[in-house]
């Protein structure tokens, strides 16, 4: 029987490209390799390896990282032609297999993201993947499996890797965690890398029953802590990057010898104009919530123009917001508040 000259049954002569040194017993097949000569090539001392059920490595040698990223999704994934939940074909398998039936998801895919506080892939001994909820698929060897709450999310491409993206692979991540500190770390590196705000987290976590966790409980406070300093970080931003006029940072304002009105992060008290950060519902407890949903009406009704901001609008649409503040300071040249206000730091 003539081998296919790209994967001859016997040792082959040059050298097998990247892409195809991880295969499934499937992809082989459909290259002219017999099941007997998968099995006899991966005996003690052959020059190839099985790494998971009917997946295999094509040297004898230890696997690269992506080599590992690559088996995993092969594994995980199938081709929706065929019904064997193993099968791939080069159509379905993405960018490094897998396609949009399976992604890298929990600390492999953070690692990807390059959280800081992740160890590099090849020191993690898990590879977490992500797949339909309706798929039948357990874990095998270093991977571990885990199925979508609902529709499968929309991969994010990092580094020619389908990832999970960050909020749900921080839930899957943050499942096999025990100690609070890794919880934490992880929750606020999301934040303050830029990743994704604190609501997102939240949602995630929320819906896969972590948030009673006394690991994530325990780190809440901080995550909340870390999405209103990164969205004052972009407010400054927001103001030096566009031009706006310098305005007094984070004071609070009061009627002369009257309650408190309240704190913002921006004022111009030439035009009566101020901007606060405000946290979704979800994410500010009961009385930050409470408090702020009110404090428009009351500055309003005292002439100042009040402008809210959150987190997701500083992230995503900085420009536009500015945009928002900037026609608020043209509109209000000439106003002046309807009362004396006294501007005191906080």
């Amino acid at each position: 029987m003539n081998a296919n000259p790209r994967i001859p049954h016997t040792a082959p002569r040059r050298h097998v490209p990247a892409a195809e040194r991880v295969m499934t017993l499937r992809q082989l097949r459909e290259q002219g390799v017999p099941a007997a000569v998968v099995a006899r090539r991966c005996r003690a001392g052959g020059p190839w390896r099985q790494l998971l059920p009917q997946v295999y490595l094509l040297h004898s040698g230890a696997p690269t990282s992506r080599e590992r990223l690559q088996a995993a999704l092969l594994y995980a994934g199938r081709d929706p032609r065929a019904g064997d939940p193993q099968a791939h074909s080069p159509e379905a398998q993405g960018t490094l297999g897998g396609g949009r039936e399976a992604m890298v998801t929990g600390l492999a895919a953070l690692a990807l993201h390059r959280f800081r506080c992740v160890p590099p892939l090849a020191g993690l001994t898990r590879i977490d993947v992500l797949v339909p909820r309706q798929r039948r698929l357990r874990d095998a060897g270093e991977v571990t499996v885990h199925r979508a709450t609902a529709a499968l999310p929309h991969p994010q491409d990092v580094m020619g890797v389908p990832c999970a993206p960050v909020p749900r692979a921080l839930a899957d991540a943050v499942a096999g965690l025990d100690d609070a500190e890794s919880v934490r770390r992880l929750l606020t590196e999301a934040v303050r890398g830029g990743h994704c705000d604190a609501a997102a987290v939240l949602g995630e976590l929320a819906d896969a029953g972590l948030l009673e966790r006394p690991q994530v409980a325990a780190a809440v406070g901080a995550l909340h802590g870390a999405d209103r300093a990164m969205a004052e970080e972009r407010l400054y931003a927001m103001v030096r990057d566009h031009g706006l006029p310098d305005p007094v940072w984070n004071v609070e304002l009061r009627l002369p010898g009257g309650p408190p009105l309240g704190g913002v992060d921006a004022y111009w008290p030439e035009h009566a104009v101020a901007v606060a950060v405000e946290l979704p519902a979800d994410v500010a407890d009961d009385a930050t919530w409470s408090r702020t949903a009110r404090q428009p009406e009351r500055l309003d009704a005292l002439g100042i123009t009040l402008i809210h901001l959150t987190p997701a609008e500083l992230r995503e649409a900085g420009e536009q917001q500015a945009a928002v503040v900037r026609t608020a300071l043209v509109d209000a040249v000439e106003h002046l508040p309807a009362a004396y206000i006294v501007v005191l730091p906080r």
